[in-house]
C-alpha cells in the first residue's frame, strides 16, 4: 500500500505494481479485458474459484462467484477471478486417481500462490467445497498471509431409498447387496440415479463438510456459513456479503496469520474431536498449521486432547443425521456453544469479531438428538483418536464415534495385502473370514505413493457384511464416509521400514481403542529375522507430479505436506 492507500479523486492507485509509469504496462493489459482507471484504483481482490462441472460439489461456483464479484463491487472494491483445479475423491477412488488425491492438495495450494504472487491481487476470495480443494486454500491463504476468506458450496441435500435418507455411498454398498442377491439389477440401476439427488458436497460428514466446518471454526469464513446447502437462498446471500468481507479485511489490514492462529488451529481440533470428523481434517490441519509457519502439529497433540474432549455431535456416516439435519440443528455455532469451555474465545474471525463476540449471540442446538450438550454428550471420549505401539510408534488414526461399540477392543489374524486392489478382490470372492484384521500396507505418501483412501475395501466390508466382525489397518488414509474399525496414518509407513512391512499372515494383531494402542503380536526376535529378509514394495506410477511428492512429501504422522526437507 502506498499514499492514501487508493482513491479516485487524488490518481493513486490501491495496489502498488499499478502505479506509476511502471504500472502502465500492468494497467494497459487490465484494461484490455474491460477494467477501468476507477476499477484499478480500488482494491483488487482475487476470487479463486474451483468451478468444475465434472465434480457435483463444485457445479454450482460459478454462481457463487458472480455473487462474490457483486458483494466486491458494493463494498468499493474490484474482483478478478481466476480458476484452480478440483479433482473428486468420488470418481478417483479405486484406481490410480485416488493416488492423486492427496498430491492435488499441495498442487493447488502452490497455484494460487503462484497466481497471487504473480499478480500481487491485495486480497482473496477462496471458493471450494470438497476434500484437498478447502484444505488446500486454507494451506496457500496461511502461506501467502494476506487478507483472505472463504466461503464453501454448501452441503448436498440427501437421497432417500425406502424411508431412509442416504448419501451418494449407498451405491457401493449396493453392489454387495446385489452381489449377495438382496436386490435386483433393476433396483441397483435405481438406486445409482437417486444417489446423489443435486450439487453441492456428499450430505455425509465426510472430508469434505469436516474441512468446511473446519473453515468456519477456524474463523476464515462467515459464522454460520459452512453449512448452509448447496441450493439455498441463504447460500447466495452469504456468497455476496463474503465479497462485502473481502474488501474489509484488506481495508482493515487484517491477514491470515492474524486468523489462523496456535488458539485458532486448537479451537478446530476441538471442534474435530467434538463432532467425530474425518480422520483426514487431522492432516489437513498439520499441513494448515505447518503453512502458517508455526512448527509442526504433533499427533500428540490430538491425542492429549481426544482425552480431554467428548462427542458431542454424531453425524452421518457415524449416524443417521445427515449435514442437512446438522444444518437445521444449528450448525457449526451450535456445536461451538456446547464446547466454549474447552476454547480459545479470544480469537480473531474474519467477520471481525472474536469468537467470544460472535458466540455471545450463538444459539444451542434446536435438535438435542442432533447436537448433544457438553453435560450429556453422544459419548464421553472424543470421536477420533490417536493410537501408539509397536506396530505405529509414530502413532495412527482411529474414528471412534464410527466404530460400533463391539469392536472397540479387537484382536484377531492378520490377513496382509500390499496393495488396495488385491484387498477388495479378496473381500468381494469370499476370502475374508470374520474375526480377521485385514492389513493394507505400500500405501502411505511414498509407498501408495500419495496415499490413497481405502475407501473400497471398507465399503466393500459392509456390502458382504463383514463390517462388524472385521478390521482394517492401513498406513493409507480412509474415506470420511467410512464407517467399521479402521486404523489409517501408520507411521512409518512400510516402505520407509516400518514394522507394518514385517507382518505376516496369521500374526495377532489388537486394536484397543479406549488404552490408544494398536499391537503386533510378535516376539522381537523373530521380527528382528523378518527385517533381515526385508525388501520393501516399490509401486510404478507414471512420470510427472506424483514421482515428485513420493519424493519430497513428508510422512502421515507430520500431515503428508509437501516440502524440500531443507528446513526440517
Amino acid at each position: 500500500m502506498s499514499g492514501c492507500g487508493g482513491c479516485a479523486s487524488c490518481g493513486t492507485h490501491f495496489n502498488p505494481i499499478l502505479e506509476g509509469d511502471d504500472g502502465a504496462l500492468k494497467r494497459a493489459l487490465y484494461k484490455s479485458m474491460g477494467h477501468t482507471d476507477e476499477q484499478l484504483r480500488k482494491p483488487v481482490i482475487a476470487v479463486v474459484n474451483s468451478y468444475t462441472n465434472a465434480t457435483a460439489g463444485h457445479a454450482n461456483l460459478n454462481e457463487l462467484t458472480a455473487k462474490v464479484l457483486e458483494g466486491i463491487d458494493e463494498a468499493g472494491g474490484v474482483g478478478m477471478v481466476f480458476g484452480t483445479i478440483a479433482p473428486c475423491d468420488g470418481i478417483a477412488e479405486g484406481h490410480l486417481g485416488m493416488r492423486y488425491i492427496l498430491a492435488a492438495r499441495e498442487v493447488i495450494t502452490a497455484s494460487i500462490e503462484v497466481m497471487m504472487r504473480a499478480h500481487r491481487f491485495d486480497g482473496m476470495v477462496l471458493l471450494g467445497s470438497c476434500d484437498k480443494i478447502v484444505p488446500a486454500m486454507l494451506m496457500a491463504a496461511a502461506r501467502l498471509d494476506i487478507p483472505a476468506i472463504m466461503v464453501n458450496g454448501g452441503p448436498m441435500y440427501p437421497a432417500e431409498y425406502k424411508g431412509k435418507h442416504w448419501d451418494g455411498n449407498i451405491v457401493t454398498e449396493a453392489i454387495g447387496w446385489k452381489m449377495r442377491g438382496e436386490i435386483s439389477e433393476e433396483e441397483f440401476a435405481h438406486i445409482e440415479n437417486i444417489a446423489e439427488p443435486g450439487p453441492g458436497s456428499c450430505t455425509m460428514y465426510g472430508t469434505a463438510n469436516t474441512m468446511c466446518c473446519i473453515g468456519e471454526v477456524l474463523g476464515m469464513s462467515l459464522p454460520g456459513s459452512s453449512t448452509l446447502p448447496a441450493v439455498s437462498k441463504e447460500r447466495r446471500d452469504c456468497a455476496v456479503e463474503t465479497g462485502r468481507q473481502a474488501v474489509e479485511l484488506v481495508m482493515s489490514g487484517v491477514n491470515a496469520r492474524q486468523i489462523i492462529t496456535k488458539e485458532s488451529i486448537h479451537n478446530a481440533m476441538v471442534y474435530l474431536l467434538a463432532t467425530g470428523g474425518s480422520t483426514n481434517a487431522i492432516l489437513h490441519l498439520q499441513a494448515i498449521y505447518y503453512e502458517a509457519e508455526l512448527g509442526h502439529l504433533p499427533l500428540s497433540a490430538f491425542d492429549e486432547l481426544s482425552h480431554k474432549v467428548p462427542l458431542v455431535a454424531s453425524l452421518y456416516p457415524a449416524s443417521e443425521h445427515d449435514m442437512i439435519d446438522f444444518w437445521e440443528a444449528g450448525g457449526v455455532q451450535a456445536v461451538e456453544v456446547e464446547i466454549s469451555k474447552l476454547m480459545h474465545l479470544d480469537a480473531l474471525t474474519v467477520a471481525g469479531k472474536t469468537k467470544a463476540q460472535l458466540l455471545a449471540k450463538g444459539k444451542r442446538s434446536c435438535r438435542p438428538e442432533v447436537i448433544h450438550t457438553l453435560a450429556i454428550p453422544v459419548r464421553n471420549e472424543a470421536g477420533v483418536a490417536v493410537l501408539h505401539g509397536n506396530l505405529s510408534p509414530l502413532g495412527c488414526v482411529v474414528k471412534p464415534a464410527a466404530v460400533p461399540e463391539n469392536l472397540m477392543v479387537f484382536r484377531g489374524p492378520a490377513v496382509v495385502f500390499n496393495s488396495e486392489q488385491e484387498s477388495v478382490a479378496a473381500i468381494m470372492s469370499g476370502q475374508i473370514q470374520p474375526g480377521s484384521v485385514l492389513v493394507l500396507r505400500y500405501e502411505g505418501p511414498k509407498g501408495g505413493p500419495g496415499m490413497p483412501e481405502m475407501y473400497k475395501p471398507m465399503k466393500s466390508l459392509e456390502g458382504m457384511g463383514l463390517s462388524d466382525t472385521c478390521a482394517l489397518i492401513t498406513d493409507g488414509r480412509f474415506s470420511g464416509s467410512n464407517r467399521g474399525l479402521f486404523v489409517g496414518h501408520i507411521s512409518p509407513e512400510a516402505v520407509d521400514g516400518g514394522e507394518l512391512g514385517l507382518v505376516e499372515n496369521g500374526d495377532e494383531i489388537s486394536i484397543d481403542i479406549p488404552s490408544r494402542t494398536l499391537t503386533l503380536h510378535v516376539a522381537e526376535t523373530v521380527l528382528a529375522t523378518r527385517r533381515e529378509n526385508w525388501q520393501p514394495v516399490n509401486k510404478e506410477v507414471p512420470r510427472g507430479f506424483l514421482r515428485l511428492y513420493r519424493r519430497w512429501a513428508l510422512p502421515a504422522a507430520q500431515g503428508a505436506v509437501l516440502t524440500d526437507r531443507e528446513e526440517d
